[in-house]
């Protein structure tokens, strides 16, 4: 019998007598003994998942009861599914959902190709330090506090603003004022997340391209290829992981709009099209005092984005051999 054939039935021997379990919990404490200081730095990244992320997963009971501080989560009367009724015999869910979809299909439509886009472009400029320039400038938008950000878009689209002022001129109303017009909020909010967000989102995509194979083009350029055929057939398949990748990320969070940026902007005047699932959780709940009602609604948005990370995972994984795990 070889010596191969000899180890692998003595490994198989360890796990049918029992010590296979003994040896798995040696291995991972000779481990780590040898990379202690790895297994320290991560110490406190598992730390502050488990503090912040799984520890409060147990508040989920709170979408359960009719939840009050006083009483406490242990003592709140427990109420079932009388929560998740309510909400969906509300008035307002066909608005909150149909809000919530519609300007996260937007921000979505627009905001997920432009920084493919921008990659591309910057991909192709050939002088060094416009292309710095350029990239440093796109960066600075993201880098603005939030408040700042939409006391910026408040202060333009008012009436009186810069940008107020310039539609008015051209429509001849020079009283318009588009940030408490419901008809331009989804336009407003759009427009100031993809200004925002478009350079810093670039930087994954130009990492990707960065690690191109030159000589992929070089060959690509001999075989009489031009720039367009190079982007299409090189330089397009080189991102197309991290572009799926993303993707399927988002999708995740299709329910998850920026709810601090539609608060700061938003008005009674413009909730026709402006209130969403967060908007409304944070008015209902930590204004209105309905903690029981918003736990629910939280729980039920966090249970369609998983739902639509798996079949948008299921989807790449059959249609684009991708999957995220």
């Amino acid at each position: 019998m070889s010596a191969g054939k000899t180890s692998d039935l003595v490994h198989r021997s360890r796990y049918v007598d029992g010590k296979g379990f003994i040896g798995l919990m040696h291995n991972i404490r000779a481990d780590i003994l040898r990379n202690k200081f790895v297994y320290l730095c991560i110490i406190p990244i598992a730390a502050f998942f488990i503090i912040f992320s799984y520890a409060p997963m147990g508040g989920v009971l709170i979408a359960f009861q009719e939840f009050n501080p006083r009483l406490g989560m242990w003592r709140s009367e427990w109420v079932g599914l009388d929560n998740f009724r309510t909400f969906f015999d509300s008035i307002f869910l066909a608005r909150l959902f149909r809000n919530t979809l519609t300007l996260s299909f937007l921000d979505l439509l627009f905001g997920f190709p432009l920084p493919i886009i921008f990659a591309l472009l910057l991909n192709e400029v050939r002088i060094l330090k416009f292309k710095k320039a350029a990239q440093t400038i796109s960066y600075m938008p993201y880098f603005i506090s939030t408040v700042v950000l939409c006391g910026l878009a408040v202060s333009f689209t008012m009436s009186g603003g810069a940008v107020a002022s310039f539609v008015g001129n051209l429509t001849g109303n020079p009283d318009v004022n588009l940030i408490g017009d419901p008809r331009y909020f989804r336009t407003i909010f759009v427009i100031m997340n993809l200004w925002q967000g478009f350079g810093y989102g670039s930087i994954i995509y130009l990492a990707a391209l960065s690690n191109t194979d030159m000589e992929l083009y070089e060959a690509a350029a001999i075989d009489g290829a031009g720039r367009w055929k190079q982007m299409i057939y090189i330089t397009l398949p080189a991102i197309k992981n991290i572009s799926i990748f993303a993707l399927i990320l988002r999708m995740a969070s299709v329910l998850s709009v920026s709810t601090d940026k539609i608060i700061l902007m938003y008005s009674p005047a413009t909730f026709e099209t402006a209130d969403v699932l967060g908007t409304y959780i944070y008015r209902v709940g930590l204004l209105g005092g309905q903690y029981g009602l918003t736990a629910a609604v939280g729980l039920l948005n966090s249970v369609i984005g998983f739902t639509l990370l798996i079949i948008a995972n299921h989807i790449s994984r059959r249609f684009a051999d991708f999957r995220l795990f």
